[in-house]
């Protein structure tokens, strides 16, 4: 969120039926503005965040924002800007339309940005010690919203508050899911949800995001406090998302010199492509974080390597398109280069000069001409001597029955292993595959109402043959039983139920707590290599949407084969 940017159109004016008066613009963003406020009823300074109106105008969206900021105000942490109250007014002028908005604590101070911004402009980039130490702040606010369920999905330096007292305050939890999660009416041109620099691999891919989405965020946020730039960034938010889902960061250590091995460790870890190989929760992350600060030297100032600048990231995205096209290739025989005159040059191949190696140098801004082929690594060009010709003639012979010879041994060599493999009847791999299927009873889906029974062998037999390999599955990602046995019910029907978040859980788990509630469920499988064999992908009814009805409904799972294809 910008400071003080955009147009003030609701300064003046007031929400919650005259509570809460408008008064100066704080910032303006893509999905909302926030203004300083005065609570009239208790006569003290809030921070009012309205919705544009565009975004108001989406029944479904007003409902979802209305559950999750019930939500957020349930957090109760010391490095969370609090939330007071929500609700939706009227504006004229403005269409007639709701417009949603949230009362949030004020806090006195900056955003972390402008602190980043103005430690670049001194030292170069944040110093390392005071990087960990807001980072740390930051975690322990996600620690306590993962506890509840919250995932933020929009970790940013704008995103956190330092105020002056140097405490930091994480704010805007649950507004990015809110846009998200099923407003799929919503076309307004060049919206975004979250920021593309900042995006975990799987939120690029379209994919379910659960608490580890925020770390990956984390690390970007750390790399760039440490550096003084993004770890991945280029001029479109195509080429941003290609580079988090394709390509490796660089070790801040290599931009600012003063970095620490343990916290280059940490950074590569926070930013690892796969969920599975970062870290299990934020407070696992804040331990090591705590841990890197007390082995960093105190008071060390940056120290970044001039002229070090931002990689052009997501490169391959055009070369996945486009095919590359290398300038140093010579062209074809003939063939014209792009806005150059064609080359007058003779048949057959270019003698050098007099003094120059047998690389020739491009005349007139031309490619050079390919130099003769020969069979002989050190042959001698054509005018050679006759002795230097017969020389290397001798030794091609020499080459090429060295090669009949190798290529022999190599078959004779082949057909021994086929042999003394011949009486296993297949691949022994394959067959172990097979047999481990067999024995597993947990990973027989056809024990499960709706499950399918015919997919695990055909991945059996690709993980045998090398072709595609399973992810086994994570049995420790559990879910509580009594989150079906006791769910949270409608004030107003206590039959209809909310439905937990079974993502990224493990089937067997989520299996036990649907069968002791005795809810009604189907399972599909998805072929997916990312999360682990059995892992919830995806579900129909989701926490936060329309309540379930037991009676009649049912709940449709999807679960991972552990497979690419």
């Amino acid at each position: 969120m910008t400071e003080y940017g955009g147009q003030d159109d609701y300064a003046g004016r007031s929400v919650g039926g005259g509570r809460y008066q408008l008064l100066d613009l704080l910032g303006t963003g893509g999905m909302a503005s926030v203004h300083l406020a005065r609570d009239t009823v208790l006569d003290r300074q809030v921070a009012v965040k309205t919705l544009h109106t565009e975004l108001g105008r989406e029944d479904s969206f007003r409902e979802r924002f209305r559950r999750e900021a019930q939500a957020v105000a349930r957090l109760s942490h010391s490095n969370v800007v609090s939330v007071f109250d929500t609700g939706e007014d009227r504006f004229a002028g403005d269409g007639g339309g709701p417009v949603p908005y949230i009362v949030m604590e004020y806090v006195e101070g900056r955003p972390l940005r402008s602190v980043l911004d103005e430690d670049v402009a001194r030292f170069g980039a944040m110093p390392t010690e005071k990087a960990l130490r807001i980072v740390s702040d930051v975690l322990a606010a996600l620690d306590a919203s993962h506890e509840m369920g919250l995932v933020h999905r929009d970790i940013k330096p704008g995103n956190v508050m330092m105020t002056r007292r140097e405490q930091v305050k994480v704010m805007d939890f649950g507004i990015a899911r809110a846009v998200q999660s099923g407003v799929t009416s919503m076309t307004q041109t060049g919206m975004v949800v979250g920021t593309p620099q900042y995006l975990s691999p799987e939120q690029a891919l379209g994919r379910g995001v659960d608490a580890r989405s925020d770390l990956y965020s984390v690390g970007v946020m750390l790399f760039e406090l440490l550096t003084g730039r993004l770890p991945f960034d280029a001029d479109s938010p195509l080429a941003i998302a290609y580079a988090h889902v394709q390509e490796q960061p660089p070790a801040p250590s290599s931009i600012n010199m003063t970095v620490p091995p343990v916290v280059d460790a940490l950074v590569a870890r926070a930013l690892a492509k796969n969920p599975g190989e970062r870290f299990a929760s934020a407070e696992q992350m804040r331990e090591e974080v705590r841990r890197a600060g007390g082995m960093t030297p105190p008071g060390a100032m940056p120290s970044v390597i001039a002229g070090e600048h931002a990689r052009d990231s997501g490169a391959g995205v055009g070369s996945a398109v486009f095919p590359p096209v290398n300038p140093y290739q010579s062209p074809p025989p003939g063939a014209a280069t792009p806005y150059q005159p064609m080359q007058q040059q003779g048949f057959g191949p270019a003698q050098p000069q007099h003094g120059q190696q047998g690389q020739g140098q491009p005349q007139h801004g031309g490619y050079a001409t390919p130099q003769p082929y020969s069979l002989s690594p050190q042959g001698t060009p054509s005018g050679g001597s006759g002795r230097g010709a017969g020389g290397g003639g001798n030794r091609n012979v020499a080459v090429i029955a060295l090669t009949v010879v190798i290529a022999i041994t190599v078959i004779a060599a082949t057909a021994i292993v086929l042999a003394l493999n011949g009486g296993d009847d297949g691949d022994p791999e394959a067959k172990q595959t097979n047999q481990t299927q067999q024995t597993d009873p947990n990973t027989d889906p056809s024990t499960d109402p709706g499950g399918d029974t015919g997919d695990d062998s055909g991945g059996g037999d690709d993980g045998g043959n090398g072709e595609d390999v399973m992810k086994p599955p994570d049995r420790t990602r559990t879910i509580d039983k009594t989150r079906c046995t006791e769910p949270l019910t409608d004030p107003k029907n206590e039959k209809l139920v909310r439905v937990p978040d079974f993502t990224f859980k493990d089937y067997q788990s989520v299996r036990e707590c649907l069968r002791a509630a005795q809810w009604s469920y189907e399972v599909d499988e998805e072929p997916d290599a990312l999360w682990g064999k059995d892992t919830v992908l995806e579900q129909n009814f989701d926490e936060y949407d329309d309540y379930f009805d037991p009676s009649k409904d049912k709940l449709e799972l999807v679960i991972a084969t552990g497979y690419s294809k």
